[in-house]
């Protein structure tokens, strides 16, 4: 069996907790529990034949308060940087802890997830934002935790750039 290790970057509240949570256990909580540090979950896929253990890190939220520290991410096979449609200041975070996680592990695959799709009619993102974005060459997924759009989807393509 191969083991991987993925990180779950972006601010506080954006979703990341209930996105793990989601994929390994099909669950789904409106209450909001802070992350502290880091909790760290596993799932175990199927992929070409292939046993992979997936070791996922969810990494607590960063604001001003609080910065990620460089020593979660290595090690890192692949990450997840999440951006809340419905905050546009979620965004330079994660281009921040992108450019930082990519300075750290660079040979790791990156995946921004737009979450809280399910929210569109509340979202903050401009043109401008979505641009942003595409520019860096990593792919972008919309994904919703609450209704579990989009969250196999992103897992599946993280584990195949990872399996490259």
């Amino acid at each position: 069996m191969i083991k991987k290790k993925i990180c779950m970057l972006g601010s506080f509240a954006v979703g990341k907790t209930s996105l793990v949570q989601q994929y390994v256990n099909s669950i789904f909580s409106e209450k909001y529990h802070t992350t502290i540090g880091v909790k760290i979950d596993q799932k175990i896929i199927r992929y070409n034949n292939t046993d992979v253990n997936l070791l996922l890190w969810d990494i607590h939220g960063e604001d001003k308060y609080q910065k990620v520290k460089p020593a979660y991410i290595m090690g890192s096979s692949g990450y997840f940087v999440v951006i809340d449609g419905t905050r546009r200041n979620t965004v330079e975070t994660a281009l921040e802890l992108q450019k930082m996680a990519a300075g750290i592990a660079p040979e790791a695959a990156c995946i921004f997830l737009l979450n809280k799709s399910d929210l569109t009619d509340e979202w903050e993102l401009t043109e401008e934002d979505m641009t942003t974005l595409k520019q860096t060459g990593f792919p972008v997924i919309k994904t919703s935790a609450r209704l579990n759009e989009g969250v196999e989807e992103a897992f599946l393509k993280l584990t195949e750039q990872i399996m490259k």
